[in-house]
């Protein structure tokens, strides 16, 4: 091998090492908070390279017990999709419910995150957020992307009121005296 072959392996080798690093091949397993994906749907087929799909996932609110998401999100397919190189759309669907007993565990500030996720090698995420409407003592909760050079303006929104559970239950708490 001559010293150029050797520099090419060097390159080769620094950007698949950086590739794994970046897609989570090589990082540590995936946290318990990682959305769990209920089903995919093919939208564009492609012959030769992964299709482009819709995925619906569905994610427990982390600090409020009784509260699950579900956000429907485009998936590129293509061989930049396929590699983790292209850069995902905007749109995001949204909807989350009442499943068990509200409760909070702790005290909790208006927008603040619930659930993050990269939707690009590095500038794009997905956030879905959280506030209360005292008012109504509804949680409300809003999923939106956003680009480090330029914001976007697609969103989506979905409300969740806080009701009893069960034919034991008669007090709920009030969200009002949980945001900070």
């Amino acid at each position: 091998m001559n010293l150029c072959d050797i520099r090419a392996l060097r390159r080769w080798g620094c950007a698949l090492l950086l590739f794994a690093v970046a897609s989570g091949q090589l990082g540590p397993a995936a946290a318990a908070d990682e959305p769990d994906l209920i089903f995919r749907r093919s939208t564009v087929f492609k012959w030769v390279s992964p299709n482009d799909k819709l995925a619906t996932y569905g994610v427990d609110d982390p600090e409020v017990e009784g509260v699950a998401c579900h956000f429907t999100v485009p998936e590129r397919g293509g061989f930049k999709g396929w590699l983790g190189l292209a850069e995902e759309v905007s749109d995001i669907s949204l909807a989350c419910r009442q499943i068990g007993p509200i409760r909070f565990k702790n005290r909790m500030s208006q927008g603040a995150d619930m659930f993050r996720q990269h939707r690009s090698m590095f500038f794009k995420k997905m956030q879905i957020v959280r506030g209360c409407d005292a008012k109504r003592n509804v949680l409300v909760y809003m999923v939106y992307s956003d680009k480090l050079i330029e914001g976007s303006p697609k969103n989506s929104t979905s409300t969740v009121p806080i009701m009893p559970w069960g034919v034991g239950e008669t007090e709920v708490q009030k969200c009002g005296e949980f945001i900070q």
